[in-house]
């Protein structure tokens, strides 16, 4: 099964699409710091199974149009991409699917337009209900360390770190930069304040066998061309989603949903997360399901890509009965 590329526009912007397949659409959102291509081994298994599976490269990412603005990169931006490609291709509705920062993308598509979204699927960053305070507000921080998304809020900061070695930076990230063995919410996603985000990992000598220095290349390759400063902006948008998200504040998921995460993902050891995830059919009323893949760490659908195809594969076909 072939992947094919096309442009569309929605919502102001030009959009990159890898698409595979015909049928009911799956639209699969990435996360930092990734590009339609951490999708490789969903969109084959997807078209194969009978779907349209569609990966686009999101908002400030790889080929996508990246506006200069901050504020351009808040939730109801995001979202509103999702829904003008669901209407470029010529769909009433679809299935969202994302993985980190596309995860809030899904959800939120479908808390904003369960009509457009008909299910959801979050693999690693779980539906977080809209909370009483600031979010940057109760981010941990000491007088050493903070915590990383705090370190990203100050433009140009991780810009200039990250793209000094693109390639040492994609590595260091990707081959165990968000897998969390021993960490717990006291330390977890910590970065001293002296040294950034790189310092606070060492990136093996090995590649991890789920991913290879050719796929590597093909990130390195979006990235010195893109740079860093779109995606990091969706972290400068944090308080400001906050403050949009105020009119659908105890507002649940209803839509048919599934949450898969990695046991070693750091995001399942974030503050709160304890209470959270056994507790998600609270905000998620319809969830079929939560699956915590053992060994497993951030990277969850190129890590497991067979365990999480046919998670994901069932759920889809489940939603015809």
């Amino acid at each position: 099964m072939e992947i094919a590329h096309r442009f569309v526009k929605t919502n102001g912007i030009n959009m990159h699409l890898a698409t595979a397949g015909e049928g009911p659409l799956v639209l699969l959102c990435h996360g930092w710091p990734e590009s339609w291509y951490s999708w490789r081994h969903q969109l084959k298994a997807l078209a194969e199974a009978g779907y349209c599976a569609v990966a686009p490269d999101m908002r400030g990412y790889g080929q996508t149009d990246k506006p200069d603005a901050i504020d351009q990169y808040t939730l109801l931006h995001l979202t509103g991409d999702m829904v003008g490609v669901v209407e470029a291709l010529g769909y009433n509705e679809c299935v969202v699917i994302g993985h980190d920062w596309g995860a809030p993308v899904a959800w939120h598509s479908a808390l904003f337009r369960p009509d457009k979204f008909r299910a959801v699927v979050g693999l690693s960053v779980p539906f977080r209900p809209r909370g009483d305070v600031r979010p940057t507000s109760a981010m941990p921080q000491t007088d050493s360390a903070m915590f990383y998304q705090l370190y990203f809020q100050n433009p140009g900061v991780a810009e200039a770190e990250l793209e000094k070695d693109v390639r040492h930076s994609l590595r260091t990230t990707l081959f165990g930069g968000a897998t969390s063995p021993e960490g717990d919410a006291t330390s977890v996603g910590m970065i001293p304040r002296v040294g950034g985000w790189l310092a606070a990992r060492t990136p093996p000598a090995v590649p991890p066998s789920w991913i290879t220095e050719a796929d590597i290349d093909f990130y390195e390759g979006e990235f010195r061309k893109s740079g860093f400063r779109g995606g990091l902006n969706w972290y400068r948008n944090i308080d400001r989603n906050w403050e949009l998200l105020a009119p659908w504040s105890g507002a649940k998921v209803n839509v048919p949903a599934l949450y898969i995460a990695g046991e070693r993902d750091l995001v399942v050891r974030f503050r709160g997360m304890d209470k959270l995830i056994p507790n998600l059919n609270q905000f998620v009323p319809q969830l079929r399901g939560t699956s915590i893949l053992p060994g497993c760490g951030h990277w969850t659908q190129q890590e497991r890509p067979q365990e999480v195809n046919s998670a994901v594969i069932k759920f889809l076909n489940g939603l015809k009965n």
